[in-house]
């Protein structure tokens, strides 16, 4: 027994196992990504604009079901109330049915209208979004998703690069990017380099010929977390282009998803005969 006025000894597994606790506590209480506790928008509809972010952008195509009530509970750390009145919204828009048994179908199919262009066209219009400053958030390499899997023609696992830029302008922030790519050809680069040069240009460094791409261009609504990136209000329209770009041997070398502003950028397309 210590004697009194004596300070108790503290051994370095014991400092670690505190340190472990003290990081787990800090996981367990942050906020769940997409939804910010702190925001005036309410939960449920920051959970709701989240749902429909997924269904225009196509990953709840029509037909498919969404996540059930439970589900989304446990994801957003919030009550089964709260994720009901989310679903029960996206029901009120026509969006979802809601489905007993069974749970709650997305009933829209999103139209899209193909556009040909020159792929001149494409590298010239991904160099001149380099203008202005920018910011990374992020640059990790991590396990590809299922989706990102598909886009790249990955293995679910098979290691990628992501990025995450933001773009600065006179006006303020107008572009958010998060951009993936296979790992073989992103170890060519660092994050420092993907701060001073565009990503067309350092993958065309690496030996790639850029022979074709993918694009969509929808509008969702910004989540909480990207709103205060980009300096919008959570909830407020954005325009989204994702981009899946090809070499000449038909092989996924970059996919790009853009958040942007529609107050600061503009997309201009010159269609000739």
């Amino acid at each position: 027994m210590a004697a009194p006025g004596a300070r108790a000894k503290i051994s370095s597994d014991d400092r670690g196992v505190t340190r472990r606790a003290a990081v787990a506590r800090e996981l367990a209480t942050a906020p769940p990504a997409g939804i910010d506790p702190a925001s005036p928008t309410p939960l449920y509809h920051q959970i709701f604009s989240l749902l429909r972010g997924k269904i225009y952008d196509g990953q709840y195509p029509g037909g498919s079901f969404l996540p059930s009530e439970q589900e989304l509970s446990a994801e957003f750390s919030v009550s089964r109330i709260t994720a009901k009145r989310a679903l029960d919204e996206l029901a009120a828009d026509g969006l979802v049915v809601r489905e007993q048994g069974r749970g709650t179908r997305v009933c829209i199919n999103t139209h899209s209208t193909s556009v040909r262009g020159s792929v001149k066209g494409l590298v010239h219009s991904l160099h001149a979004n380099g203008r202005g400053s920018v910011q990374l958030l992020d640059f990790d390499y991590l396990p590809a998703s299922e989706a990102i899997a598909a886009q790249l023609g990955l293995n679910v696992g098979d290691e990628v690069q992501r990025a995450i830029r933001i773009w600065h302008g006179e006006e303020g922030p107008f572009s958010h990017l998060t951009t993936f790519v296979p790992a073989r050809l992103g170890r060519s680069w660092t994050g420092e380099d993907l701060m001073r040069r565009p990503l067309i240009s350092l993958l065309e460094n690496t030996g790639v010929t850029i022979a074709r791409a993918e694009e969509r261009i929808t509008a969702v609504l910004a989540d909480a977390v990207v709103a205060a990136r980009l300096a919008v209000d959570a909830g407020a329209p954005l325009l989204m282009i994702t981009r899946t770009v090809f070499d000449t041997q038909d092989r996924s070398v970059e996919h790009l998803t853009a958040l942007y502003p529609p107050e600061r950028y503009q997309y201009s397309v010159s269609l000739g005969p």
